[in-house]
C-alpha cells in the first residue's frame, strides 16, 4: 500500500510534519529571536574553533604562522601512546569519581535541611554555601595557595603531635597528597551549583504528596525514600551528567594551584592539553612537559578527549529518555484502575 503522495511528490504525512514544524516555528518566532544572539556567539566562540581545530591536528605546528608541517594521523598516534596523556587521563577520572558522588550527597543533604520552612535564616546560609561557587577558581588557587604556604607547616606540626601522621605534610609538594587536596577544594568550590539545582528540584515536589505520606503513617525516611527520590528522579539524573561533565573539564583550579605538578601527580587532561599547545611545563610545574609548544599535538589530545566526553553526553541522552520512558510507563499503571472505576 503507497503513502498519499502531495503536490510536490513528497508524502503527505511527511508535508505534514514540515508544515506543524515551521508552525510552530512562527508562533513561536520571539523565542527563537531572544536565543538567536547565544545561539551566534555559541557557532562563532565554540562550534568553530571546535572544526577549525580539527585542521591543526594534522600538522606539526608552533602556532606561529601558517602551519606547514604535514603529519597525517600520527599526532592522534602520539596521544594514544603517551603515558603522560593517560596518567593525566586517569587523574581527572579519579578527581571525577571522588568528587561528584561526595559533592551530591552533600549537596542534597544541605538542600534537604535549606528546604525546611522551619529553619530561620535560609536564605543566608543558601548565600553562603554558593558564594564559592560564584568566585573565581583562579582566585580560590590563589587564596589557598597562600594559605597552605603560610599556615601548612602549623596544621602539620598539628597533625603530628596528635599522632595522625608521621612526617609534616608539603600539601602542594607531596605527590602522594597534592591531588587529594585539589580534589577536597573542588568540592567546596562547586558544591553552591548543585546544592541550588537539588534546591529547585525539591521545590517543584507537591506539598500535597508530603502531607499524604505522612497521613498514611510514612516517617521522614519513608518520606524520603518514596516522595523525594521519586520527585528527584529526573532531575537528579540531570545534576548527575553535568556535575560529571563539569569534573572532567577541570583546569583553572590545577593550573593555579600546582599547574599539574610535582611531576605530574596532578597533572589532569585539560592542563596536559595546555602545556602542550603554549610549551608551559616547567612553568606550570608540570615536570617539564612540552618545553616547545605543539598546537597539532595539542588540538589532537583535545579533539581525542572531546570524543571521549561525546560519549558521555550520549549515555546522558539515552539514560534521560529511559528515566522519562519509565515514568510514563509508570503514569499509565497508576492511571488503568481510575479509569475502570
Amino acid at each position: 500500500m503507497q503513502a498519499t503522495r502531495g503536490l510536490s511528490g513528497r508524502p503527505a504525512a511527511a508535508q505534514k510534519r514540515g508544515a506543524s514544524i515551521w508552525r510552530q516555528v512562527r508562533i513561536n518566532r520571539w523565542s527563537y529571536a531572544y536565543i538567536a544572539p547565544f545561539l551566534a556567539l555559541v557557532i562563532v566562540f565554540t562550534i568553530y574553533p571546535i572544526f577549525a581545530s580539527l585542521g591543526y591536528t594534522l600538522y606539526q605546528w608552533n602556532g606561529v604562522g601558517n602551519p606547514t608541517q604535514y603529519v597525517g594521523l600520527q599526532n592522534f598516534e602520539r596521544v594514544v601512546r603517551d603515558t603522560i596523556f593517560w596518567q593525566a587521563f586517569g587523574h581527572t577520572l579519579l578527581y571525577t569519581a571522588v568528587l561528584v558522588p561526595v559533592q551530591l550527597l552533600l549537596a542534597l543533604a544541605l538542600a534537604l535541611v535549606l528546604n525546611d520552612r522551619r529553619l530561620h535564616f535560609s536564605t543566608f546560609y543558601r548565600a553562603v554555601y554558593f558564594i564559592p561557587a560564584i568566585t573565581s577558581a583562579a582566585i580560590i588557587g590563589v587564596v589557598f595557595q597562600l594559605m597552605l604556604s603560610n599556615f601548612g607547616d602549623s596544621v602539620g606540626q598539628v597533625l603530628v603531635r596528635l599522632h595522625l601522621v608521621q612526617h609534616r605534610i608539603d600539601w602542594l609538594g607531596d605527590p602522594h597528597a597534592v591531588l587529594w587536596i585539589i580534589i577536597t577544594i573542588g568540592i567546596w568550590n562547586t558544591l553552591g551549583y548543585n546544592l541550588v539545582y537539588f534546591l529547585a528540584g525539591l521545590q517543584t515536589i507537591p506539598a500535597e504528596l508530603y502531607e499524604a505520606a505522612r497521613i498514611d503513617g510514612a516517617g521522614a525516611v519513608g518520606r524520603f525514600r518514596h516522595v523525594t527520590i521519586p520527585g528527584l528522579r529526573e532531575v537528579g539524573l540531570i545534576i548527575l551528567f553535568l556535575a560529571i561533565l563539569g569534573s572532567l573539564q577541570v583546569f583553572d583550579l590545577v593550573q593555579v594551584l600546582t599547574g599539574g605538578g610535582p611531576y605530574y601527580a596532578s597533572e589532569v587532561v585539560n592542563t596536559y592539553i595546555y602545556h602542550q599547545a603554549f610549551g608551559a611545563g616547567s612553568f606550570g610545574g608540570g615536570g617539564g612537559a612540552a618545553a616547545q609548544p605543539n598546537v597539532g599535538f595539542a588540538s589532537a589530545a583535545s579533539f581525542f578527549y572531546g570524543l571521549l566526553l561525546l560519549v558521555i553526553t550520549a549515555m546522558q541522552a539515552i539514560a534521560w529518555r529511559w528515566v522519562r520512558q519509565r515514568r510514563s510507563g509508570d503514569s499509565g499503571k497508576t492511571a488503568v484502575p481510575g479509569s475502570a472505576r
